[in-house]
């Protein structure tokens, strides 16, 4: 039992890990380049509607919270995860350097459907002095098992 022909026994069974390092490595990177950002995680109950229209991927989006949550206005760019803003100025603020980085640029108002209306008519009012052409407002649609 001791004596093995043919074979050395100091060598044993050996798993070559080089390949599977590129494998992981390649994995990675495709998971990294699919990854879509969800930019705005706000939790809203927001209006119903019809129409349908496909809103710009790359828009800056500002949401307004229900009062319950303290009707917080959050801003971003659509490229980064969404900030609180404290006051009407710093949402002018913040519009008028999107819009002067780019003239067209498209902004998505969130707002959940049991927000004061006076609060979004104030950021509508704030959107439209800093100078913003193109302004979606975003809203559940129904499809047809649902009518």
């Amino acid at each position: 039992m001791a004596l093995i022909r043919g074979r050395d026994r100091g060598t044993g069974a050996a798993i070559f890990t080089a390949s599977m390092a590129d494998i992981v490595f390649l994995l990675i990177v495709f998971f990294v380049l699919t990854y879509k950002v969800e930019v705005d995680k706000t939790q809203m109950n927001l209006p119903e509607t019809w129409i349908r229209k496909k809103v710009p991927e790359k828009a800056a989006v500002i949401s307004i919270a229900p009062p319950d949550r303290g009707s917080t206005i959050r801003v971003s760019t659509g490229e980064e995860m969404a900030l609180p803003v404290a006051t009407i100025e710093e949402v002018i603020t913040f519009a008028s350097t999107e819009v002067a980085k780019n003239p067209n640029r498209e902004f998505i108002l969130k707002a959940d459907k049991d927000s004061p209306y006076g609060r979004v008519d104030e950021v509508l009012d704030a959107l439209k002095q800093s100078k913003v052409k193109y302004i979606y407002l975003l809203s559940e649609q129904l499809t047809a098992a649902e009518l």
